[in-house]
């Protein structure tokens, strides 16, 4: 029985690590389409059908080019940077519920990869170890530039983490579990958490614009202020190692929006499809399911991207400290005063 245990375990982390690592590789393909259609332009088209081996081209070149240390680097920290924020973003998705249980060879395996009952806070937890990956190799490449991006990175997650941690409370007021398994099943059918916590919602999605780097909080790497903020000393594997971590987090966080607040792997007649379909292939549907809102979210991420310009810095935290946290404690008493109201009816 425990090795059947392990074999399941071992399969699925496997699966779940070709899967992050193949999306995160074809983000970076459809981040250059998404950008030439919205441009009017082609997009990559040269290397295979459509562009479609760009990406493996990108990762080709990445390995094969010089690695580059400078001189006065701090050099295992500066090996050490990358490095942290590539492991910190995989290990996001551990707890994130892809699809229900499916039935193989007699066995019901759940499809995910462990569901603990507080996976809300270990989310948060991962998410906060991301920016000691910015920090350290921003600081360990002794160069201004890319200590002030990593500066700036560490100030931006830490104000934009206090506002998505509220947001997330007025969730659990609603949901009274930290478990994202549980989360998920309470959304079954149209149940979305989306629809009694809309503010909630938009707080915690321009948060995770801002955790992600992405436009329009894309400061610590402002190329027009600071050449490359805290990847300007990098190159080769090591530069990529921090896109692939960026596009993984987009990855990671587009999962954990849509299973706090879009169900899911949940979807309105799953359960006919299901009967239909029976436990193995059933629940397969839900998986496809979850991926599509999973690629509709980095899509958004991606329009963003080219639609919407640049905060400057005082800005950025002047919306993270003077309108996101406030928001989200008013959002937070009315969550409560609403859940008393309706419990004394």
């Amino acid at each position: 029985m425990e090795t059947a245990f392990l074999i399941e375990k071992t399969a699925l982390v496997l699966v779940l690590f070709i899967l992050t690592l193949t999306i995160a590789a074809y983000s970076t393909w459809a981040e250059r389409k998404v950008a030439a259609w919205l441009q009017d332009r082609v997009g990559p088209n040269r290397a295979g059908i459509f562009g479609l081996l760009q990406p493996l081209a990108d990762g080709g070149k990445m390995f094969f080019k010089e690695e580059i240390i400078p001189s006065g680097a701090n050099k295992y920290l500066f090996v050490a940077g990358p490095s942290l924020a590539l492991l910190v973003s995989f290990l996001g998705s551990a707890v994130l519920p892809f699809g229900d249980t499916i039935e193989i060879f007699g066995r019901t395996v759940p499809l995910q990869v462990t569901d603990i009952n507080v996976g809300v806070l270990y989310i948060f937890g991962v998410v906060s170890l991301g920016v000691y990956g910015i920090m350290i190799g921003g600081w360990a490449s002794n160069n201004k530039y890319s200590l002030m991006g990593a500066i700036r990175g560490a100030s931006q997650n830490i104000s934009y983490e206090i506002a998505m941690g509220l947001s997330i409370i007025a969730l659990l007021l609603v949901t009274n579990s930290l478990s994202f398994k549980e989360i998920a099943a309470q959304q079954h059918g149209w149940h979305w958490n989306v629809l009694v916590q809309p503010l909630g919602f938009l707080i915690f999605l321009v948060c995770a614009f801002a955790e992600t780097n992405r436009v329009p909080f894309d400061l610590p790497e402002c190329e027009t202020e600071l050449i490359g903020g805290y990847q300007t000393e990098y190159s080769a594997f090591k530069m990529g190692a921090y896109m692939f971590a960026e596009y993984i987090n987009m990855f990671v966080s587009s999962a954990v929006m849509a299973v706090l607040y879009f169900g899911g792997y949940n979807y309105p007649g799953m359960d006919a499809v299901n009967a239909m379909l029976g436990p193995t292939w059933g629940p397969l549907v839900g998986v496809a399911v979850m991926f599509i809102k999973i690629i509709a979210f980095i899509f958004f991420f991606m329009w963003v991207r080219w639609t919407v310009p640049r905060f400057r810095y005082d800005q950025l935290m002047d919306l993270g400290w003077k309108v996101l946290i406030p928001l989200a404690i008013a959002n937070i008493v009315i969550t409560a005063i609403v859940i008393t109201v309706v419990d004394k009816l």
